[in-house]
């Protein structure tokens, strides 16, 4: 995405016209580089994956979305998670679970949804009845 335009066009041209890739294997090496590094980067800002959100990761999800295709209410949902925590997981564990579900809900938007594979139409009827 960030490789200079000048430098892929003269590449691609290199390639279909003189039959020479060298140029865009270049550029390509160049860019694949700049993006390891870049990941790296990422990487380290982001630290480490959450270990209980890894090991619960289909229940967090099977919450949020339960909570949304049956368009609870915050009550109706606090209700829901708690249920869903006594029954799931060990009693350690399910104060830290209620935790990670309100705050996954709390934080559900228009540009987020989609990843717990849930519809527009049904994120939309739930946020209707969430305020």
């Amino acid at each position: 995405m960030d490789v200079p335009l000048k430098a892929y066009v003269q590449g691609l041209l290199g390639v279909y016209e003189l039959n020479r890739i060298e140029l865009l294997r270049e550029v390509f090496v160049w860019a694949y580089e700049r993006s390891c590094l870049h990941y790296s980067a990422k990487r380290k800002e982001l630290g480490e994956p959450d270990p209980f959100r890894m090991r619960y990761r289909d229940l967090i999800r099977e919450a949020v979305v339960g909570v949304v295709r049956n368009q609870m209410d915050r009550i109706a949902a606090l209700e829901f998670i708690k249920k869903v925590a006594n029954e799931s997981v060990p009693q350690e564990a399910r104060a830290r679970l209620i935790e990670v579900v309100e705050t996954e809900i709390m934080y559900l938007h228009e540009g987020n949804f989609a990843r717990y594979r849930l519809k527009y139409p049904e994120y939309i009827a739930w946020k209707s009845v969430w305020r």
